[in-house]
């Protein structure tokens, strides 16, 4: 009688523990607007997910706009985001700087804490008005993975936060007015379509100096709106800023200059680069003299298994 009780027991406590979490397996969870889906907002499918999971699950997210503030915890891994269309699954907020103080960093409309997550074929927008900083992506975990996604802004539309974290972007659209792609963390970008709104700046590397790589865009295409005429690749938002822009298709905007200090003694410590580069933006004749190009051999060595090798070796999915 004593073990039958205890084998009851047993048993309830088990289908008590399932039913706290059916989700906890690696099915795939289905969020849509029209309540097609087990959730119509993507909040719920995140918060559903069990802390440090050991296997792979998907976020599908069907097409509809959803006006949400998203944060993936830092408990939270292997997860992959998808949206079933990138221009018509879209995620959207209006938060900017001024907003009863707020400041730049909290106006994130997806904050992505967590690591080893993946976003897919998803637009993420911050819309707000031109009233300051707006940030659409705000990143701070490691092993980061942004697939056919779209990027839209204005100021500060996509701020990768840590240092000594490994963000890759693929095939994806960033736009943005100022500084619009910002930050500490070590990204890679490739084939991806960069869009300048006004004059103005499109980096601003926060790089620290004990790190090798800052920002690297590999065949990637700036272009730039009607009007637009003096566009920089970048300027270092603190010493030691890092990027490259190498084997990318520069449009005429780009200033002769290419780079701007922000601060004259950081002329001592940016490294600014390029290698390979195309297009009416790509001559080199009139480049600020604390910029370099890179040699052919020196190039060959920047990859991405040599960037992402850090505390550890890492390749994104190819």
């Amino acid at each position: 009688m004593k073990r039958l009780t205890l084998l009851t027991i047993a048993l309830l406590s088990l289908i008590a523990a399932k039913a706290v979490n059916p989700f906890d397996n690696p099915d795939t969870i289905v969020v849509a607007r029209d309540g097609t889906g087990q959730f119509r907002n993507i909040d719920e499918a995140i918060e559903v997910c069990r802390a440090f999971m050991d296997y792979h699950k998907v976020i599908y997210v069907k097409r509809g706009t959803y006006k949400e503030k998203l944060i993936i915890p830092e408990w939270l891994t292997n997860i992959e985001i998808c949206g079933e269309d990138r221009d018509q699954t879209i995620i959207t907020y209006d938060d900017h700087a001024n907003i009863n103080k707020m400041g730049t960093f909290r106006t994130f409309t997806l904050r992505v804490a967590g690591s080893d997550i993946i976003v897919k074929n998803i637009t993420i927008e911050n819309n707000a008005a031109k009233l300051g900083q707006a940030v659409a992506l705000h990143t701070t975990g490691d092993r980061l993975q942004f697939i056919n996604c779209r990027f839209l802004g204005n100021q500060d539309t996509v701020y990768t936060c840590t240092a000594n974290t490994r963000v890759y972007f693929k095939d994806c659209y960033i736009e943005g007015t100022t500084d619009f792609i910002f930050g500490a963390a070590t990204a890679w970008f490739e084939h991806c379509s960069i869009y300048c709104k006004q004059d103005s700046y499109i980096t601003a590397a926060s790089t620290t100096k004990e790190q090798p790589y800052g920002y690297v865009f590999n065949d990637c295409a700036i272009t730039a709106a009607p009007g637009v005429t003096k566009v920089y690749l970048g300027r270092p938002w603190r010493d030691y800023g890092y990027t490259l822009f190498m084997n990318c298709d520069l449009c005429k905007e780009i200033r002769p200059e290419g780079w701007h200090h922000w601060q004259k003694e950081r002329e001592q410590t940016a490294r600014y680069l390029e290698y390979n580069n195309r297009g009416e933006g790509s001559s080199t004749t009139q480049r600020v003299p604390w910029s370099r190009q890179l040699t052919k051999k020196e190039a060959s060595k920047v990859t991405l298994e040599a960037v992402f090798s850090m505390q550890s070796s890492w390749m994104p999915l190819l």
